[in-house]
């Protein structure tokens, strides 16, 4: 079993997400924790698997997650200031669509955001959902893999050198 957890704000995440993350993780054999202020479709929790539901109150999932997320794991939101708060903790943050926020480049969403919010406040803003298909999922898988895999080698080569001391 690895060392690192995957962590999933599961509040808004797709299925097609979820079933990818379960699919990867139990053929490597990684820990994964999907976080959410309410029961979400899954299957029954597993030995690689488990399902923690938060209070109702807003960011409580997001808390939960900060507070136990360590920096070798993987956190996998939508939520762009959840994901700032994430980077400054150095922790390793992706959304769905394979996206992977750094300190380079979450200044930049962050303001993304806020001036999508000021539209939309102002009535000018679009519906916000843009469509989820096999090329959003696709670029997300890719992602995760890359960085799954990277992690899970470490943890490998961490034990090879941990042996060679013996």
């Amino acid at each position: 079993m690895s060392k690192f957890v995957i962590w999933v704000d599961a509040d808004s995440c797709p299925l097609q997400v979820r079933n990818c993350i379960l699919n990867n993780s139990k053929s490597k054999k990684m820990n994964v924790v999907f976080v959410a202020n309410h029961q979400i479709p899954c299957p029954d929790e597993s030995d690689v698997f488990k399902m923690v539901i938060c209070s109702k109150e807003a960011g409580a999932a997001d808390d939960y997650i900060f507070e136990n997320c360590r920096d070798t794991d993987i956190v996998v939101t939508r939520d762009i200031a959840f994901a700032d708060r994430l980077v400054k903790k150095q922790i390793f943050v992706m959304n769905d669509r394979g996206t992977v926020f750094t300190k380079e480049n979450i200044g930049e969403r962050m303001s993304e955001r806020n001036f999508n919010l000021t539209l939309a406040s102002l009535g000018l803003g679009g519906s916000g959902s843009k469509t989820y298909g096999k090329k959003e999922l696709q670029k997300f898988a890719a992602a995760f893999e890359r960085q799954t895999s990277q992690l899970l080698m470490n943890e490998y080569a961490a034990q090879i050198r941990s042996a060679a001391k013996e």
